[in-house]
């Protein structure tokens, strides 16, 4: 598909610049976390998300309401649905497994997506449509009318892992998920041995959602026993649950908050590490600075740990430290980035210098 991809900072973006009056259509796998981003920004602006499951929909009186008589002028009127604001507030109603949708439900929606109209009953000023379509061969879709497409505005959504990764701390996702996914990141959405677009069937493959659930077994439990592997197993299916219990019983490899707080106490460790396995504690250090706050009482020690940590790194590790010093100038971790530059003046300078002296 050759739509233009957004990941989950340039969609909130696009959501910021993008009329009320425009239709969206996002397109993405399942368990990618569309309707949950969509419902945490307009949240905050006061605006309900109603979320339709079109796919599941079997009669368009599920869309539009039931007929009933109208006393008055003896005509058939339409009760509103349910999910109808009646009071006049805006809404966003996000229509999704919009190709999984009957066509009888797709012609409803064409009157929607162009008028803004229900059975003849408007939508709210201010109100937004967006859809959202599975895509790949794995799923049982309908051909979407290109009338009905051309009334959308399309992007495919790329959420990216360390987008999640940042999503998971804070939405405190058991660290042993968080450290797999760090080091494996192939295993987010998908079974890496696993042919492009293959039907899977019934088989358990893996998806962001499927990890979260990965994590509210574990929080139970802190011993990967069998019965325990065979629940996550049921959730992200055998090989994954492999993967992922040879990794932790084999881990671990230093976090960014051990290096931030105690890196004198992990260089030797470090000693041994290469490219790959370094790449992954700089990004753990910027993830601990974007969602964690530093103690004040610790600061100092922080300072002194990341300009020592740099400063090894030039020394010994020469590519480490320049994909260390570009994840500041790339501001991919911007709450990261504002407390070096605050904090770490030294830091800062020595990172700009860096990046210029590569260039």
């Amino acid at each position: 598909m050759a739509n233009i991809n957004v990941n989950t900072t340039e969609l909130i973006q696009l959501l910021d610049m993008t009329p009320a009056d425009h239709n969206l259509m996002l397109v993405g796998k399942h368990g990618i976390g569309k309707s949950e981003i969509l419902t945490d920004y307009f949240s905050k602006k006061g605006i309900p998300v109603v979320a339709l499951f079109l796919g599941q929909m079997s009669d368009p009186g599920d869309l539009i309401g039931i007929p009933n008589k109208n006393e008055e002028t003896g005509k058939t009127d339409f009760m509103p649905p349910y999910w109808f604001p009646l009071d006049g507030k805006p809404i966003v109603l996000f229509l999704d497994e919009l190709n999984r949708a009957r066509p009888e439900i797709l012609q409803t929606i064409m009157d929607l997506a162009l008028n803004r109209k229900l059975a003849g009953r408007k939508l709210p000023e201010g109100s937004r449509i967006i859809s959202a379509v599975n895509a790949g061969d794995q799923y049982q879709l309908t051909d979407l009318d290109p009338a009905l497409v051309s009334r959308f505005n399309i992007v495919n959504f790329r959420p990216t892992v360390q987008e999640w990764l940042l999503w998971a701390r804070k939405a405190d996702v058991d660290g042993r998920v968080i450290d797999f996914i760090q080091e494996n990141q192939i295993w987010l959405d998908k079974d890496p041995d696993a042919k492009e677009g293959e039907d899977t069937g019934l088989d358990k493959t893996t998806d962001r959602r499927g990890w979260k659930r990965v994590s509210d077994i574990l929080k139970q439990s802190d011993e990967l026993s069998p019965l325990l592997t065979k629940a996550i197993s049921a959730v992200v299916g055998p090989k994954a649950a492999s993967a992922f219990v040879s990794n932790v019983s084999s881990r671990k490899i230093v976090s960014g908050r051990e290096v931030i707080l105690n890196f004198p106490k992990v260089k030797e460790k470090l000693d041994k590490y290469e490219l790959h396995q370094l790449s992954v504690v700089n990004d753990g250090i910027y993830r601990f600075l974007e969602v964690e706050k530093v103690p004040a009482k610790d600061k100092e020690m922080a300072k002194k740990n990341l300009e020592d940590y740099f400063e090894y790194l030039t020394r010994t590790k020469k590519e480490a430290a320049a994909h260390f010093a570009n994840l500041f100038v790339q501001k991919t971790y911007p709450n990261a980035v504002a407390f070096i530059a605050r904090e770490c003046q030294v830091l800062t300078m020595m990172f700009i210098s860096y990046v210029k002296g590569i260039k």
